[in-house]
């Protein structure tokens, strides 16, 4: 049975050293197959809101336990980041 896996991790933003939060979107088929489909769905600062690129395994990235993710409608991952820019555009005007 498939099941989506949730990934965050955090780094220092380029622009004002506030902390950035990365997350990712992965499924696995199984409890023993390795992770497939991920796909990262943005990286912005809470701080002043500069969105940035991922970083890959650098230093001063904390990264969290993945968590079993479960949709209330299928996931459409071509379309998981534009999703979540409209969620985060949201979060802004509050």
């Amino acid at each position: 049975m498939k099941k989506q896996y949730l990934h965050l991790s955090a780094y220092s933003c380029d622009k004002c050293r506030g902390p950035v939060v990365s997350a990712s979107l992965a499924v696995r088929e199984n409890v023993i197959s390795k992770e497939t489909d991920k796909h990262q769905v943005g990286a912005t600062c809470l701080s002043c809101g500069h969105q940035q690129p991922p970083v890959g395994e650098t230093a001063g990235v904390r990264h969290f336990m993945p968590v079993e993710w479960n949709p209330a409608a299928p996931v459409d991952a071509r379309n998981a980041t534009s999703t979540m820019v409209a969620a985060l555009n949201r979060a802004d005007l509050h």
